[in-house]
């Protein structure tokens, strides 16, 4: 086994986060969040993308709050 720790998929961050798969999607394309790198096909991100994602998706919320009140 490597040092290295195991770093999520888009499926495994939209679990963690409790939001939808095209929420994340959004987030990555929205934000240009390019993933760490590569499990076979499969796109993996690092902990700290993951905290940008849940930041991003904070930020949504708020300005939807906003321009609903």
């Amino acid at each position: 086994m490597g040092s290295e720790s195991k770093l999520p998929t888009i499926g495994a961050i939209a679990d963690q986060l409790g939001q939808p798969l095209h929420r994340i999607r959004y987030v990555l394309d929205t934000r240009r969040i390019q993933p760490t790198g590569r499990a076979g096909n499969a796109r993996i991100y690092s902990d700290a993308d993951v905290e940008r994602i849940r930041v991003a998706l904070a930020q949504i919320a708020r300005a939807k709050e906003v321009g609903h009140g």
